[in-house]
């Protein structure tokens, strides 16, 4: 029946984030989706369920870091970008 597939469709998946990708994450999430027409997902999205699955992200997000409500966020979040740089490396540059 079709309440199965929308069971399925509605179960928790686990994905496993440094707490430097959670947290780099997080400040985007919150960030654009704050701002009106979801800020740069708006160019990007195809459909509502993006942005609903975006946000959703952001609360579980949410619900495991405490960083963001921490009085040295700024700070974390600097060291958080840095460590992601330093472990992945630099963007090529477009040179067009």
């Amino acid at each position: 029946p079709m309440h199965e597939g929308r069971r399925v469709m509605e179960g928790p998946v686990r994905i496993d984030l440094s707490q430097a990708e959670a947290l780099v994450l997080f400040e985007l999430l919150s960030r654009e989706l704050d701002l009106p027409y979801y800020g740069v997902f708006a160019g990007l999205i195809t459909n509502e369920a993006e942005i609903w699955a975006l946000d959703g992200l952001l609360g579980a997000l949410q619900r495991v870091l405490s960083a963001p409500f921490s009085d040295d966020y700024a700070a974390q979040l600097t060291r958080a970008a840095a460590a992601l740089i330093e472990r992945r490396g630099t963007l090529p540059q477009d040179d067009g």
